[in-house]
């Protein structure tokens, strides 16, 4: 039997206020004072003083704003890389993503893309990358998508959404800073705290399932049920803490298994409807009491804990067609299928039971 050897997170820094030492991790990575560092910065954060001017700008270093409203697409990842490359004198020293999962799946791209030729859609799959990316390090301002410490960066293409899946993808180096999430709205907290809960019910009840996936899972799910379900008791920087670990331990669980059901179709709305990614997965999971029923009744009870209205009918007006594509991109998720529902996963989800399930969204 043949193991998978996957590369890990070399270096991560824990703890409110961490980012103030950013300038210190920066500098010894600096290759000369033509080679910037360039940072890509969520643009909700544009007015925010309070972070963008702790940002340590030296020589040519520049910040990017980039807004978050959409999932992020491969042209996206190109005109980046474009605009780096025709503004920079040399190959930058690094890039640094600040933001959320959509940051930093970008910084994790535009790293790879400026060694890399060719287009971001030539590389969506599995170990298609051959040349190590540029530094890069993430910073997450929200906790919940796993995507400052897992080996992909997921991106919409023209054909079809699907990650950046290389050894070269993860960050060089991590700052998980909980203060900087003190200010996300309720529904954004909510959404993305909830992909790592899916992550972590995903992957525990998958038929990948192994003790080093699981360890991490357990963890992350327990960590989960304290800050959605009991945070009464929990001082409110203790809960961006547990999520920030939450969301840490949910991605690592998922390194060495797999995601499921609510994943799978949740780049199907994505891909078609612009659905942002984690109130994709909670409008699905919403729907998959069949396949995961203790999962989905726990979900049930945070959503009404926190007030939070999933909207409805989203599929209701779709054409045949659109909901073919939906089906056909949900299904071209092998990986995720026979983890959730084992390897003959073709005869219990046929394109009719999906279309069903759609259509109940």
């Amino acid at each position: 039997m043949s193991y998978k050897n996957f590369p890990m997170v070399p270096r991560v820094i824990f703890g409110r206020g961490s980012f103030n030492q950013l300038s210190e991790i920066l500098a010894p990575k600096r290759l000369n004072i033509n080679a910037p560092f360039i940072f890509l910065v969520d643009d909700v954060f544009k007015a925010n003083s309070w972070l963008t001017s702790r940002i340590p700008l030296s020589y040519d270093d520049k910040i990017i704003y980039v807004s978050a409203a959409e999932e992020p697409k491969t042209s996206q990842v190109d005109s980046l890389v474009e605009n780096i490359i025709l503004n920079t004198k040399e190959r930058p020293s690094g890039i640094i993503g600040i933001g959320g999962g959509t940051l930093l799946d970008l910084a994790k791209a535009v790293a790879i893309m400026l060694t890399n030729e060719g287009e971001a859609k030539d590389y969506q799959g599995w170990d298609l990358v051959k040349n190590e990316a540029v530094y890069h390090v993430g910073i997450p301002t929200i906790s919940g998508t796993g995507a400052e410490v897992s080996r992909t960066t997921v991106l919409t293409g023209p054909d079809r959404k699907l990650g950046i899946n290389s050894d070269y993808t993860p960050f060089d180096q991590v700052i998980l800073d909980s203060e900087l999430t003190k200010k996300v709205p309720t529904e954004q907290w909510f959404y993305t705290g909830m992909d790592c809960y899916i992550h972590c019910i995903e992957s525990l009840e998958g038929t990948y399932l192994n003790t080093f996936s699981q360890s991490y899972g357990e963890m992350a799910l327990e960590l989960c049920k304290e800050v959605f379900l009991d945070e009464e008791g929990l001082k409110q920087s203790d809960s961006e803490e547990k999520l920030m670990m939450a969301s840490w331990h949910g991605g690592m669980s998922i390194v060495y298994s797999q995601v499921g059901i609510a994943h799978a179709m949740s780049y199907g709305l994505s891909y078609l409807l612009g659905t942002k990614h984690g109130i994709g997965n909670c409008i699905v999971f919403d729907q998959l009491e069949e396949f995961y029923p203790e999962g989905v009744k726990l979900f049930k009870q945070m959503k009404e804990k926190h007030g939070i209205e999933l909207p409805k009918g989203i599929c209701s007006e779709l054409s045949e067609a659109d909901l073919n594509k939906m089906i056909d991109i949900a299904f071209d998720l092998a990986p995720l299928w026979e983890n959730a529902l084992g390897k003959n996963w073709q005869k219990i989800m046929t394109r009719d039971k999906l279309k069903e399930l759609y259509l109940k969204m």
